[in-house]
């Protein structure tokens, strides 16, 4: 070795190297991290406002109801996702959706975040959550209880959810985080359609459309009573499909191919009727899903006419919205409806595989001083 030269041992050779690459992965880490941080996505606006609004009745009457938006799909939530979740999409594409409607036939809210949607041909219920952004499905166990053709729901104060099946002749029962509770009505139902749950007693009706009639049952799984026989007569039915309790217990049942909707006292006794077969305003081809709102008034989805009717607390026709077809506003089809906490209105467009969402839009400030106004 020459003289001054300066010895370098294999160790602290490698410790030049390796020390500099540590640095340098590191760095790269450091660098990935904070570009990762800005790709995540923060929740989307649920439904954004559309250019043109998209409002009922036409101009240049005073609009009372618009337009508001549609779920198709888990998508359409618009949750939040992870930088993770951003990078993953980016070099594997978005895969499939998630929670996609096939046919939507029956839908209700919890009262608070939550809106579940019936569908006949998943043979589910969709529970899509607004707040959390969150999707799930509920069903019963497959191997003893399954769903055949679930098709209607009701969700009462104590956090159940009850399910008509038609198919199996039975209500499956949920509680309030999906698990399953059981069925009622084996022995006692024919084909259960629309059901409502009577807040201050826990009793739940169902329209039983294979017997025609109207079914009281309580949650111990007792006939309490029923209302109704097959006929064109006060209180008869003929095919019942959906029905409707109001604040003060009064019963509104859908009673389809009467076309016609029929009113009964809290004790069952019939009351009114409300709308004939026609195709003019106020009356019905095919009434199916029917909601009362917090100012008494009631909407009437028509499957026929691919429209809601909406009546005053009297039974007078007030206006309708919606029309045939696949766009904004538009029906195909449709089965059902319902009111969320804030008043909006949940479609089932069933052939449009959808549920859309309305809402009414507040009277100006000077009463109405007609029955064709909006109270």
């Amino acid at each position: 070795m020459p003289r001054g030269a300066t010895h370098h041992t294999t160790s602290e050779s490698r410790l030049r190297i390796v020390y500099p690459v540590r640095f340098v992965v590191w760095l790269g880490l450091c660098c990935f991290g904070v570009l990762l941080s800005g790709c995540a996505k923060p929740a989307g606006v649920l439904f954004e406002a559309a250019d043109t609004l998209i409002t009922w009745p036409q101009p240049p009457d005073e609009p009372r109801v618009r337009y508001v938006g549609q779920l198709r799909s888990a998508q359409d939530l618009k949750a939040s996702r992870s930088a993770l979740e951003q990078l993953g999409r980016a070099i594997f594409g978005p895969g499939e959706p998630v929670g996609v409607l096939i046919s939507p036939t029956g839908v209700c809210t919890d009262d608070g975040d939550r809106v579940f949607v019936a569908d006949r041909a998943a043979r589910t219920v969709h529970v899509y959550n607004l707040k959390r952004r969150t999707y799930t499905q509920w069903r019963p166990p497959e191997t003893s209880n399954p769903f055949f053709e679930p098709i209607a729901l009701a969700y009462d104060p104590a956090g159940r959810l009850f399910v008509a099946d038609p198919a199996g002749g039975v209500l499956h029962v949920f509680d309030e985080g999906g698990g399953f509770l059981g069925t009622l009505g084996e022995s006692d139902l024919s084909r259960p359609v629309g059901l409502a749950v009577d807040p201050a007693t826990g009793n739940i009706y169902i329209a039983d459309v294979g017997d025609h009639r109207v079914v009281v049952l309580s949650q111990q799984d007792t006939v309490i009573t029923t209302i109704g026989t097959r006929g064109i007569g006060p209180g008869q039915f003929n095919f019942p499909t959906f029905l409707t309790l109001d604040t003060t217990g009064r019963l509104y049942v859908s009673d389809s191919l009467n076309s016609r909707v029929q009113v009964f006292t809290p004790e069952g006794a019939f009351e009114r009727v409300i709308g004939s077969r026609g195709d003019m305003p106020g009356y019905f081809s095919q009434p199916k899903g029917l909601a009362v709102d917090a100012q008494g008034r009631l909407f009437i989805v028509d499957a026929n006419f691919e429209a809601v009717q909406i009546f005053d607390a009297q039974g007078a026709v007030l206006m309708s919205f919606g029309q045939e077809g696949q766009g904004p506003g538009e029906f195909w089809l449709p089965v059902d409806l319902a009111f969320d906490k804030s008043g909006r209105i949940w479609v089932a467009d069933s052939y449009n595989k959808r549920v859309q969402v309305f809402e009414m839009i507040p009277p100006p400030a000077t009463p109405a001083t007609s029955a064709e106004e909006m109270p």
